[in-house]
């Protein structure tokens, strides 16, 4: 049964949710057994199994399976379906993560993006460099990419569990070092860890890959195409010799992936609506396809894969790699071998000495954008934590040595580096916290006001500031506007008022959009307008309202609408939302009063009261720049 909902105004948080409850897909069950619960149980388990009955693990990942197609058959081992296909579709939603990045993500902006790429290529290098400097001579040298990569996986959950108070700039820093760390380390499968070459079956690939990318144009049906090409892509990177991993890489980056276009979720909504006055299957259909196709493909099999990705594959992946036999012999064999203690070191010191340093350096010369609250004592447990170093590394292990022994050594030193690294990295973050004053709750205003950065209306150099943080959709918002305005005619050039974004997108559905549509009228110099037009009229802030409004505030629509999508306005509008995280801002409006939180009513008597009882200094030295 097709399930639609249809959001005309915005529900406020003290307002149920009284949608009929639907029964819980496969999908939801397992997600909710919880990611590092799952993980963590299997990880224990293969671990267990490994060392109660060796001789019953290793024969039944050892299991032979054939698939016939008339005169082709496919031979291969259930480690091997886990590790060469399974483990395709893990690279394959790595893919589609990277692209979306460099499309519409974190990446697209260099002066944001270079802080990570640089910090991840330093945390590539330098373990690899000690990884050599100390396995020289044992003969398995080549095994240095085992060091080279950090789980994103864990590191998103030992962030979660460790991380320091609000982490959300460190969480954004980290994930995009992440994707440019598995751009490198799938390179470095490619290039290095394909032991056999066979050119001609990477031509059939090439013309799948054509095939996949072509694909995007056909109208409808599009999913049975995708399927049917990309396993031609895995059988003929199989058959070439190149690690059939690598082709969810490939068909990944030729998934299609945009900002939802307005065109598209107008036709869905009104199909949508045409539904909702005449139900039958028909319409469901039409409103369900609509939906769907106003979300890209990329993202929407994001969506689809995750849970399964994370719950099922890399569980299992787990299960069948993670089988370290443990007893005093294998631990002391361990001890005293130098690649037991390369990965060690190349995991935890190296990839702390690359991504600290790297990002130490360009903090030191301002190089890049590193936003406000990306100390370099966050970076330092952040960086700490990139030596969680499973999925991958265990994954190399398997490609580069032979030796089973050898491969149980390197397996001790990945789980025993993982560990160390995590509680390095949670001693680090209690440290960073310790030494940070406890601002109860918010109550200091994190990021000054700046001329050159911030919407200020009034004197930029008046001895008095209200800060406010709201949302265009919030009925409160609202109200407080009349207060500001009474204020600003009370006190006069005496005072400036800074408008910051903090939309809540849980219960006002329509803020965030808004949000964005206020700072793309104000690259037409047009934000007090617009945002006036925005609070006079909440109940009509689809997208078609935003660009009635643009249209008759007399903005440049074409502009506008490619301003709404930029990497720009999204960075600005996300910057004030990770500024209203640090300081715990679930409510709006919040008043911060000359930096200082208010607390109470914000009636304008209020307000003044709390203002002039504070007021400071008049500033020493003007800024130069124009109020709005």
């Amino acid at each position: 049964m097709t399930h639609l909902t249809i959001t005309d105004r915005s529900a406020e948080p003290e307002q149920p949710d009284r949608r009929p409850r639907r029964r819980p897909s496969i999908a939801d069950r397992i997600r909710n057994m919880g990611e590092q619960r799952t993980g963590a149980l299997l990880l224990v388990l293969a671990i267990v199994w490994a060392n109660v009955s060796a001789t019953s693990y290793h024969d039944f990942w050892e299991t032979q399976l054939t698939i016939s197609f008339g005169d082709i058959h496919l031979a291969f081992t259930l480690h091997a379906l886990v590790n060469d296909a399974l483990m395709a579709i893990f690279f394959f939603t790595v893919g589609l993560e990277v692209r979306r990045e460099f499309a519409i993500g974190e990446l697209t902006s260099w002066s944001r993006a270079m802080i990570p790429v640089v910090a991840a290529v330093a945390g590539l290098l330098v373990p690899a460099g000690l990884y050599l400097a100390i396995a020289r001579g044992s003969g398995f040298e080549h095994a240095w990419g085992v060091v080279i990569s950090t789980d994103t996986a864990f590191l998103v959950g030992a962030l979660a569990l460790i991380g320091p108070r609000a982490s959300g700039r460190l969480r954004v820093f980290l994930l995009a070092l992440a994707v440019v760390d598995d751009i490198g380390a799938l390179s470095i499968i490619a290039l290095f860890y394909t032991d056999s070459f066979t050119p001609l079956p990477l031509l059939v690939a090439a013309v799948g890959l054509a095939g996949i990318f072509f694909t995007r144009y056909v109208p409808r049906g599009r999913g049975p195409i995708y399927a049917t090409l990309s396993i031609i892509v895995w059988l003929a990177f199989l058959a070439s010799g190149v690690h059939p991993t690598l082709a969810g890489v490939a068909i990944a980056l030729l998934i299609p992936v945009y900002r939802p276009n307005r065109r598209d979720v107008e036709q869905a909504l009104e199909l949508a609506r045409m539904f909702r006055q005449s139900p039958n299957s028909e319409y469901a259909r039409q409103a369900a396809n609509s939906l769907r196709e106003s979300i890209s493909i990329n993202e929407r099999l994001q969506s689809a894969y995750a849970p399964y990705v994370a719950y099922v594959i890399l569980p299992l992946f787990a299960l069948a790699n993670a089988g370290v036999e443990i007893s005093g012999p294998i631990l002391a064999a361990a001890a005293q071998s130098p690649v037991t203690w390369a990965i060690v070191v190349g995991l935890v010191v190296g990839k702390f000495v690359g991504v600290f340093g790297a990002a130490a350096i360009m903090k030191v010369f301002k190089l890049g954008d590193f936003g406000l609250g990306l100390t370099l004592d966050r970076i330092a447990g952040g960086a700490m934590l990139c030596g969680i170093g499973f999925t991958i590394s265990l994954f190399i292990i398997d490609l580069a040595i032979e030796d089973p022994d050898v491969q149980n050594e390197a397996r001790v030193g990945v789980l025993a580096a993982s560990v160390l690294a995590f509680v390095l990295a949670a001693i680090v973050f209690r440290i960073s916290d310790a030494r940070r004053p406890d601002d109860d709750g918010g109550r200091a205003l994190v990021r000054p006001v700046d001329p050159q950065r911030d919407h200020i209306y009034g004197d930029v150099n008046a001895p008095l500031t209200i800060v406010e943080y709201g949302d265009f959709q919030c009925p409160f918002c609202l109200k407080a506007s009349g207060s500001i305005e009474e204020v600003r005619k009370e006190l006069g050039d005496r005072l400036r008022y800074v408008w910051r974004h903090a939309p809540l997108e849980r219960q006002h559905p329509n803020a965030l959009a808004a949000a964005e549509a206020a700072e793309a009228a104000n690259l037409q110099g047009k934000l007090p307008e617009f945002s006036r037009s925005l609070f006079a009229d909440q109940d009509h802030q689809l997208p078609s309202d935003i660009i009635r409004r643009a249209r008759d505030l007399g903005l440049d629509v074409d502009r506008f609408e490619d301003d709404l999508s930029s990497p720009k306005v999204t960075a600005r509008v996300r910057d004030d939302m990770l500024d209203a995280e640090a300081m715990d801002i679930t409510s709006v409006p919040t008043f911060f009063i000359n930096g200082v939180r208010h607390v109470g009513p914000y009636d304008a008597q209020t307000l003044i009261r709390a203002l002039t009882g504070s007021e400071p200094e008049a500033p020493a030295a003007p800024s130069p720049a124009a109020s709005e």
